[in-house]
């Protein structure tokens, strides 16, 4: 037995305790502790049976919670140790959902990084299904013990956005997802005017968009615009390793409004709408107000934030577009997306229409999503 601090007795190897989540496997026994202070807790294995310690250390059969874990829609993600991937899997736990996350098999090439993350996906409670998308029988296996399908594949090589189609005929044959979201998180691309080389890379999105409608696959496609961890952390600057200290390039006049969306919350607003009936075959636009500005204005709340001045450096049409055909691997891509957002307006120059789409942070206010304001402060 062991006693943790709040005055819990349940049975575990080691005691853990976390502000928001815990979770521990230790056997064929998973224990979900959420929060501090509370007075009871809650246990359950995986074989599907339940029990509730009290403070007294007595198990106490709860058939109704076991009926509430039975709700938690299970999510499936691919993808999960990518950029995006991670935040997925990290909201998914949090927010209380039996979380499951294809792997490549394990080799030597695989950097320490991602085999660190691996296991503190696994110290999370995640099950981890080491795995291909070519396995078709072994991707229709999975797909019938889950819920929700989450695909968060990068472009980089494009083949892996191709590859969904793998995802989409097992969905097919499984016949049981509620929910598919295919890796988009950016611009809404089915509307989107942008230059090559991201033109034919995003047109692969709106192929795969096209075939989950042909096969009828439940779905939301979510569009979360610009990510804070790559823009905000060099102002804007499409070559940039960081933020600048003297001399600032602003792509076109600066005026034009552009929305940024923390990773983190990309994540948590998609895992919400999941399983939401007010997401089914929409497009979850993620357009926090606090979160719409422009290069000008970017750049003038960091120097007020610095006590410092910047020199502003305009960068016009004509300039960037020549950058696009000139600049080596892989900025000509960067470059076109940020000709997109930042000179013609893609994030921000239309209304959402309510047929197709919602919009993130007023369907779930309960979610305090990070401002740009308050992100810049990581690199006071």
């Amino acid at each position: 037995m062991a006693q943790l601090s709040v005055g819990f007795v349940i049975v575990l190897a080691s005691d853990c305790l976390s502000a928001d989540i815990a979770i521990l496997t230790h056997m064929d026994w998973m224990f979900r502790i959420y929060g501090q202070g509370l007075t009871n807790c809650p246990i359950f294995p995986l074989d599907g049976s339940s029990a509730y310690c009290n403070q007294a250390g007595n198990s106490i059969a709860l058939p109704f919670f076991m009926a509430y874990l039975h709700l938690m829609s299970k999510i499936f993600i691919i993808g999960a140790t990518g950029y995006l991937g991670r935040h997925l899997v990290e909201a998914s736990v949090k927010l209380g959902h039996p979380t499951f996350a294809l792997v490549r098999p394990i080799t030597a090439s695989l950097n320490t990084e991602k085999i660190n993350l691996i296991q503190s996906f696994r110290n999370n409670g995640v099950n981890i299904l080491f795995g291909e998308l070519n396995d078709h029988n072994w991707l229709v296996d999975v797909m019938k013990k889950v819920d929700i399908v989450i695909s968060a594949l990068g472009h980089e090589p494009s083949t892996q956005l191709e590859d969904q189609t793998r995802i989409i005929s097992a969905i097919k044959e499984a016949g049981n997802i509620k929910r598919f979201l295919p890796s988009e998180f950016g611009y809404d691309v089915e509307r989107l005017q942008i230059l090559e080389p991201a033109k034919s890379v995003l047109a692969i999105k709106v192929k795969i968009r096209e075939v989950i409608r042909k096969e009828g696959i439940p779905f939301t496609f979510v569009s979360s615009n610009f990510c804070c961890s790559y823009f905000l952390s060099r102002l804007g600057q499409v070559e940039a390793t960081g933020i600048p200290t003297e001399t600032v390039f602003i792509l076109g006049d600066g005026n034009t409004k552009v929305i940024f969306v923390d990773e983190h919350d990309m994540a948590t607003y998609a895992i919400k709408a999941a399983d939401d009936e007010r997401t089914l075959n929409k497009i979850l636009y993620i357009r926090p107000s606090a979160n719409i500005c422009s290069l000008n204005e970017l750049v003038s709340l960091w120097e007020e934030k610095k006590r410092t001045t910047l020199e502003r450096i305009y960068v016009s049409e004509e300039e960037v577009l020549n950058k696009i055909n000139e600049t080596p691997e892989p900025w000509p891509f960067f470059y076109a997306i940020s000709h997109a957002g930042f000179i013609k307006g893609e994030t921000t120059n239309f209304d959402i229409d309510s047929s197709i789409g919602v919009e993130a942070s007023q369907l779930y206010t309960d979610v305090k999503y990070t401002t740009v304001e308050k992100y810049l402060n990581r690199f006071l």
